[in-house]
């Protein structure tokens, strides 16, 4: 089990699933590089070859991306009619979303359908679930934090990303502070601070450099990115919000021999949050030992001290 006040680093890509060329860049970054783990898009159109890929790769931890903006369902319109168009994908208009979903029952009823179609689906593939976030970190919204929560608990939830960068908006730290008390109260294991948010989409050799030679003594703290081969020759952007996106600089920084090397000169703990926040020992969907399993494993008492010895960011 980690100490509260223990360094430690996760290196997470997001949005695998959304494209052949990000799966086999995560599946590059894992076994030639430093990359420990990789959020699922259960949904995504390439979703069951990342799922193909993750099972070969035993050592690659694998959490739950939840879409609940700008991409596709899982659950068919006629199901959840007031969350997606008509070609059953979410909008992009966070802000009047995040009012639904707190004011209107029969949205928030809908949502919950969803979420918890997409736990389903994770625990369908058979991986053991290392973490959860979600696309465009919309578990900020306290009516998508609880619905994680309280679904989350059925399919082994224990951790969570906490969008807490250095350089965070004033006004956005007292409401990044209430979801690091609501993760720490719910038993829910969280890393300290994140580098991703600032540099999305151009986390290059050098911002990897520069994250790892700024570590700050103490806390957990996770690297997050969007790593994706090259395209081919005419190949447009993976998505057209991913426009500027430079993905294959993103996957040789994390192959760099310069960036490991650094990492293993930090001296530094790393590995998924399985491996940081558990020695390893993953669960299944209902809490007990699972591939690698572990039978009864409390962590909530370090989680607490976690919480309570903040890195400052």
């Amino acid at each position: 089990m980690m100490q509260p006040r223990e360094r430690a680093l996760i290196f997470t890509a997001d949005d695998f699933g959304l494209h052949e060329r990000v799966n086999a860049a995560v599946e590059r970054a894992h076994r030639d590089g430093v990359l420990n783990a990789a959020s699922l898009m259960v949904a995504a159109p390439a979703a069951a070859d990342a799922v193909a890929r993750a099972q070969r790769l035993p050592k690659l931890r694998v959490g739950l991306h939840l879409v609940l903006a700008d991409g596709a369902s899982r659950l068919p319109r006629e199901r959840i009619p007031a969350l997606v168009d008509a070609q059953g994908r979410f909008g992009d208009n966070m802000v009047r979303d995040g009012f639904r979903f707190f004011f209107l029952p029969h949205v928030r009823a809908q949502l919950a359908l969803e979420i918890r179609a997409q736990f389903e689906a994770f625990a369908a593939t058979g991986l053991a679930l290392d973490h959860v976030n979600t696309h465009k970190h919309f578990h900020l919204h306290p009516t998508v934090l609880s619905l994680i929560l309280s679904i989350g608990r059925e399919f082994g939830l224990r951790a969570v990303r906490l969008p807490l960068e250095a350089g965070a908006p004033a006004a956005l730290k007292p409401w990044l502070a209430l979801v690091r008390s609501r993760l720490a109260r719910a038993g829910i294991a969280h890393n300290d601070y994140v580098v991703g948010i600032a540099n999305t989409g151009a986390m290059d050799e050098a911002v990897l450099l520069d994250a790892i030679a700024r570590l700050p003594a103490q806390g957990v703290g996770e690297i997050y990115c969007h790593p994706a081969e090259a395209p081919a020759a005419g190949e447009g952007p993976i998505t057209a919000s991913m426009q500027s996106y430079r993905h294959a600089d993103e996957l040789a920084a994390l192959v760099s021999p310069r960036v490991a090397d650094a990492l293993a000169r930090a001296g530094v703990r790393h590995g998924g949050f399985t491996d940081v926040f558990f020695d390893g020992r993953e669960v299944d969907r209902d809490g007990h030992g699972g591939r690698g399993g572990h039978g009864d494993h409390a962590a909530a008492p370090h989680k607490a001290g976690l919480a309570e010895g903040r890195a400052s960011s």
